[in-house]
């Protein structure tokens, strides 16, 4: 079996030295001409419905040929049939849940806490779903015949909580499973290998890796591709091709940027436990087989003013989002989960103290002296 270091460097490339390049092209057009109307009439028939006929593009909201070599290439790492991808991880949870309203089950369980536009979307029921929010052991029990998924993020944002994802497969039966993987990424984890049916992944995230692209992508069978193929035809929620050239530039080092993010993470986890300015760490432990380290993000609950730590940092970013080179810092009720409320933050157990760190590539010393600093 090809070690996820390998496929990483070469999934969505396989074809490079048969057209002769070494950089995987770009293509940024719009529209593809074509002299034959009555064949391209046919071919949008297929096109429309979600199926793909290997055939050249047609129009960029149908498909682009550096973003489908994206989409080959996370779902390979992802160890799925197929990747649809789109212009944001929130387009790409709204496709999902969209489809669910298409085939007659609109009904969402979902386990909290999820990253607060999610948590957001659910709840608001604008796309025509509605949602009952459990604990993991109490999906089986919600589930119901008008069910079309059961939505986890694990680790989740921003407690970085863990969820046993067998298991819950397990409760689901016959309903899909929808992990939001962004934070562990397929390097840390792959939910299909635990029963997971749907993955889903802000790829603006680790996946770019350097804060310069936004976008989303979905990993799953080609069945259900299809069906968030149709969405993304009709809705228009398409991946820009230099977005998925970026993603798919990114791709090569996720592996060797996400270890060695992770070995820092999880040092400085170790290191502010023992903080008096820290009252609180949160840090995923690993649950068994299942993410095999704690990954890149740390969560504290401070002692003292959260935000006065965020404007004395000086090596940390103060910015909202993750999986950049370089580290950052943000308060979640302020920025990702501000969406909610006060009252539901309590209730989710997002502490008004919280601060969540997002640790990047920077020597682990450096980022802990500026820890220190600011928290005293």
């Amino acid at each position: 079996m090809t070690a996820q270091r390998t496929r990483a460097v070469h999934a969505g490339r396989e074809d490079l030295v048969d057209l002769g390049v070494h950089a995987v092209p770009l293509d940024l057009s719009t529209t593809y001409p074509s002299r034959d109307s009555r064949g391209e009439a046919a071919r949008l028939d297929v096109l429309g419905t979600g199926a793909q006929d290997c055939g050249p593009p047609v129009y960029g909201r149908v498909g682009n040929p550096t973003v489908a070599r994206f989409e080959r290439a996370l779902a390979e790492l992802e160890g799925c049939e197929a990747g649809v991808a789109f212009a944001s991880g929130m387009a790409a949870l709204s496709a999902c849940l969209l489809a669910g309203v298409a085939a007659g089950r609109p009904h969402v369980v979902a386990i909290r806490p999820l990253y607060g536009t999610s948590d957001f979307l659910l709840g608001s029921g604008l796309l025509g779903t509605s949602v009952t929010w459990v604990a993991p052991d109490d999906v089986r029990a919600a589930l119901r015949p008008d069910t079309g998924l059961v939505v986890v993020e694990s680790p989740a944002n921003p407690t970085l909580a863990e969820v046993d994802l067998r298991a819950l497969a397990d409760a689901c039966g016959d309903v899909p499973l929808l992990v939001d993987n962004t934070f562990a990424t397929p390097v840390l984890q792959r939910p299909v290998e635990h029963g997971a049916a749907i993955v889903l992944h802000s790829a603006t995230k680790y996946l770019g890796g350097h804060g310069d692209v936004l976008g989303g992508i979905v990993a799953c069978r080609e069945d259900y591709a299809r069906s968030l193929r149709q969405i993304r035809f009709a809705t228009g929620a398409v991946l820009h091709p230099l977005s998925g050239y970026l993603l798919l530039r990114g791709l090569p080092t996720l592996p060797l940027r996400m270890h060695a993010a992770s070995a820092t993470a999880a040092s400085l986890a170790a290191r502010l436990a023992g903080h008096p300015g820290v009252t609180r760490v949160h840090y995923p432990r690993g649950l068994a087989g299942q993410m095999t380290s704690g990954g890149a993000l740390v969560s504290i609950e401070v002692a003292g003013d959260p935000h006065e730590v965020i404007a004395a940092v000086r090596l940390f970013t103060p910015a909202v989002s993750l999986g950049s080179v370089d580290s950052l810092i943000q308060h979640p009720g302020s920025l990702s989960h501000h969406v909610l409320g006060e009252e539901a933050l309590a209730e989710i157990g997002i502490s008004e103290k919280l601060l969540r760190l997002s640790i990047g590539l920077e020597d682990v010393d450096d980022l802990w002296d500026d820890l220190d600093r600011a928290l005293r």
